[in-house]
């Protein structure tokens, strides 16, 4: 029985190597089926270079690559510092622009603003005279990176508004002045803070301008956050300074503890591109 498998097995491979050799000799089998040397990811390679070719294509052909803005808009503060400041609006802006691509853009520039406090009692940084009216300038260059949304798959409505995100760091630059007391010299240093928010662009001429609304939250290191400076002072140190024809004015409450606060900001630029 074993001899019978054995030589129908012998059988059938002689039969199999015939098929296979009348293959060779009929060209049966094709050069590329042995070729061993070729690239397995040459056509997805092939894909993904057209479509970067397309995209910049695309992008060189409608899109921005330098801008220039120019803007005006409101700065103001939260917590103490925002209970002290009367802000002068408007907030000053200028910047430039450098386009990526579609969706990312670096941004450089600069911001202004102006401040003003007003002390009119007896506080620990001047306890024998009323400081009266506090100047405080702002100035802060930054940096930044937009992230502007794909809204291709969107309504109309969104896509004509071009949204973005926005980050920043910045350095915030603060000289304090006190106009009504001669004897005080300015007081000036800076911090480094951080912005975040988010943007609309509406084209007014595609690739040419633009106007751009701009809302950030920024977190500020002020030189002065900690200051006790402008706190009333304590009811000993009062009574010592404070003598007949003073009742009224030692009796104020106003005076800030610290002036801890962040920055909130709205900033409307003109936009112009080429």
């Amino acid at each position: 029985m074993f001899k019978k498998l054995l030589n129908l097995f012998i059988i059938q491979t002689l039969l199999l190597s015939t098929n296979v050799f009348a293959q060779f000799q009929d060209g049966g089998f094709d050069d590329e089926d042995f070729n061993v040397g070729g690239d397995i990811f040459q056509d997805f390679n092939e894909d993904i270079e057209a479509s970067q070719v397309m995209e910049d294509e695309r992008f060189f052909r409608y899109s921005r690559f330098f801008g220039i803005n120019l803007g005006l808009g409101l700065t103001t503060f939260t917590d103490n510092r925002g209970l002290a400041y009367e802000d002068n609006h408007p907030t000053l802006s200028f910047s430039l622009m450098y386009f990526i691509n579609f969706q990312n853009a670096f941004v450089i520039g600069m911001e202004y603003s102006k401040h003003t406090m007003i002390i009119d009692s007896y506080v620990v940084g001047s306890p024998t005279q009323i400081i009266g009216v506090v100047e405080t300038n702002m100035l802060r260059p930054f940096f930044g990176y937009r992230f502007y949304i794909d809204t291709s798959d969107l309504g109309t409505a969104i896509t004509y508004s071009n949204p973005y995100f926005v980050g920043r760091i910045e350095y915030w630059y603060q000289t304090n002045s006190f106009p009504e007391r001669s004897n005080l010299s300015d007081k000036s240093d800076g911090g480094i803070g951080t912005g975040i928010g988010f943007g609309l662009e509406f084209p007014i001429e595609l690739k040419k301008s633009y106007l751009n609304v701009e809302f950030l939250y920024h977190r500020v290191n002020f030189f002065d956050k900690y200051t006790k400076n402008y706190s009333q002072i304590p009811d000993e140190l009062e009574s010592e300074t404070c003598g007949a024809g003073k009742d009224e004015l030692c009796d104020s409450t106003e005076g800030y503890d610290d002036l801890r606060g962040d920055v909130l900001s709205i900033i409307i630029n003109y936009h112009i591109a080429w």
